[in-house]
C-alpha cells in the first residue's frame, strides 16, 4: 500500500487524528493494521506529530471509550469491497483496498465464445472492416462501428447483421476526416469524434444528422492546438486536453455542449519521456524504459488523472480539486534485465512504411541502441490500461510485461474492478489482450465489446462476448 504523499499530509492529518479517536483500540489493532503501518506511523515523523503526541495520547484515552461506536456523517469509516478502508479527511475520499489472493475465484468470467462477430476477410462491403478505431453497443441492443477506412459508422443489429452505414468522406454536416472515436452522447443520441478539427458530429438514434461540435482553442495555451476530445461525460460536458503523448505537462479542461472551455482542471504530468540534445538546434523525446504513462478519462462526475507507476488512481472535481485516492497493492516490482530486453525488442517490432526489407534489420538494430540509452525506471508499470464501464464501475488492467504471456495464451487479462465509490468489488477476466491481437472497447454491464484481429490474414472483427459476474 502506497505511503501519503507530503502534499497530502496537511490535509489529511487531522481526519486521521479524529478516526483514531473514534475507533476502539484493539478493533483498530486488528482490523486497520495496514493502516497504521502506512498512514499514522509515517506521520509521526513531522514536528507537528511530535508536538501534538502526548496530549493526543492522553485525550484519546481519557475519551476512547465514549467515543468508539460514534461517527460524524461527513466521515463514515468502513470496510472498501475486498478488504480495506474509507476515510474522508477534508473533502478528499481514500479507499485504500487489499486485493484479493492470486488463487480466488474471479468475479466476472467470459463465456469461452463470442456471440456475435462482425467481419470477413471475403463479403459484403459493410462486413469488409477497414481500420476499426472503436465501436459501441446503442440502448436498443445495436452495435455501431467506428470505420476508419471509409470514415464510416456502420451499423449492426443485435445478431451483427449490417443496418446501415452513417457519414463518410468529406467536410460536409454529418461528413468526417480522421474519424476517432464513436460513444453514447446523453440521451440516446450517438457522437462520433473526428481530426484534424478536433470535432464532434452527434446524430440522433435514427442516425440523423444534429449538430457539429468544435472544441474552441484556448487563448492563453501554447499547446492548444493539441486540445482533443477525451470523453462525453454524463452531465453532457465534454472532457478535453492535451495528448500526453506529445506534452507535458498537460492541461485538462472541461467545455460545454458547443465545445467552449467551461472550466480548467490544470495542468497535470504527461508521459515521461526523456530529452536528449542531438544538435545545437535539435532535442530529441525518448520514451524512457518502462517510463510512467498518463491515464485519462471520465468516472461519473470526477475525472481521473493518474501516473500507471503506482498502484493509485487519482479522480478530481470539475473545478480541478483532488476529490478522491484509490489504492491497491504495494510498490510494483523491479524490473530484471530480460524483462528490459524484451520491453526494447517489443518497440522495435513495428517499421515504418518508408523502411525497405533490405533496411528493416539495420533500423531495428538503431533503434535498440536508443532504447539502451536512455533511463530505465526503478520500477515496472503498477497497472496497463483503465477505463469506465457502461454501469459507472472502473477497470483497471494489471501490468503485462513484453513477452509475457500474462494468464495464458487466448485468456486475455486480468483486470481490477472498483465500484462507483471507489470500493474493490473483485477481479475479472477480459479477452483483450495487445499481444494476441485485441483491443477492449467497451464494457457493458453483461458483455464486452473487443477488436480481434485474425494474425494469418489480418482480417478485423468487431466481437461481443457474454460477461457474467458472480
Amino acid at each position: 500500500m502506497s505511503k501519503i504523499l507530503d502534499g497530502e499530509r496537511s490535509q489529511i492529518v487531522w481526519g486521521t487524528t479524529t478516526y483514531l479517536v473514534r475507533c476502539a483500540t484493539r478493533a483498530y489493532i486488528i482490523c486497520h493494521y495496514r493502516t497504521i503501518m502506512y498512514t499514522i506511523l509515517p506521520m509521526a515523523r513531522g514536528n507537528r506529530w511530535r508536538k501534538m503526541k502526548g496530549r493526543f495520547i492522553a485525550t484519546s484515552l481519557g475519551f476512547l471509550a465514549a467515543l468508539a461506536c460514534q461517527r460524524d456523517d461527513d466521515q463514515q469509516v468502513g470496510p472498501a469491497g475486498v478488504g480495506g478502508e474509507v476515510r474522508d479527511s477534508v473533502g478528499v475520499r481514500i479507499v485504500e483496498s487489499v486485493p484479493p489472493p492470486e488463487d480466488s475465484p474471479l468475479a466476472w468470467t467470459l463465456a469461452p465464445e463470442p456471440t456475435v462477430s462482425i467481419g470477413v476477410l471475403e463479403g459484403d462491403d459493410p462486413y469488409l472492416l477497414d481500420r476499426v478505431v472503436d465501436a459501441m453497443r446503442a440502448a436498443d441492443g445495436r452495435i455501431v462501428v467506428a470505420n476508419q477506412g471509409t470514415h464510416e459508422l456502420r451499423v449492426y443489429d443485435a445478431e451483427g447483421i449490417w443496418l446501415e452505414s452513417w457519414g463518410g468522406q468529406g467536410q460536409g454536416p454529418g461528413e468526417f476526416e480522421g474519424l476517432i472515436a464513436v460513444e453514447p452522447w446523453p440521451g440516446d443520441s450517438i457522437a462520433a469524434w473526428y481530426g484534424p478539427q478536433r470535432g464532434i458530429s452527434v446524430f440522433d438514434a435514427e442516425g440523423n444528422f444534429g449538430r457539429n461540435v468544435t472544441l474552441e482553442p484556448s487563448r492563453d495555451d501554447p499547446g492548444a492546438s493539441f486540445v482533443q476530445p477525451i470523453a462525453v461525460r454524463t452531465d453532457g460536458t465534454i472532457l478535453a486536453g492535451h495528448n500526453p503523448h506529445v506534452l507535458d505537462p498537460v492541461r485538462v479542461e472541461l467545455r460545454d455542449a458547443e465545445g467552449r472551455v467551461a472550466g480548467s482542471l490544470g495542468e497535470h504530468a504527461g508521459h515521461e519521456r526523456h530529452l536528449v540534445e542531438e544538435g545545437p538546434d535539435r532535442v530529441v523525446a525518448y520514451e524512457p524504459v518502462f517510463g510512467a504513462k498518463a491515464v485519462q478519462l471520465a468516472w461519473g462526475d470526477l475525472v481521473v488523472h493518474s501516473l500507471d507507476n503506482r498502484y493509485e488512481i487519482r479522480a478530481f472535481a470539475g473545478d480541478g480539486t483532488l476529490a478522491r485516492i484509490v489504492r491497491w497493492g504495494d510498490l510494483p516490482r523491479p524490473p530484471t534485465g530480460e524483462q528490459i530486453n524484451a520491453w526494447i525488442e517489443d518497440r522495435t517490432c513495428e517499421v515504418p512504411w518508408w523502411v525497405t526489407p533490405g533496411e528493416i534489420e539495420e533500423y531495428r538494430e538503431e533503434r535498440r541502441r536508443e532504447y539502451r540509452s536512455v533511463p530505465v525506471a526503478e520500477h515496472l508499470p503498477a497497472f496497463g490500461a483503465a477505463m469506465v464501464d457502461r454501469m459507472g464501475r472502473l477497470w483497471v488492467e494489471d501490468y503485462r510485461v513484453p513477452g509475457d504471456c500474462g494468464p495464458g495464451p487466448g485468456l486475455g487479462s486480468l483486470w481490477t474492478v472498483f465500484g462507483v465509490d471507489g470500493r474493490l468489488l473483485g477481479r475479472g477476466r477480459l479477452p483483450a489482450s495487445p499481444s494476441e491481437g485485441m483491443r477492449l472497447f467497451e464494457i457493458g454491464a453483461d458483455y464486452v465489446l473487443v477488436l480481434a484481429r485474425d494474425p494469418e490474414f489480418g482480417v478485423e472483427r468487431v466481437e461481443m462476448w457474454e460477461m457474467e459476474s458472480r
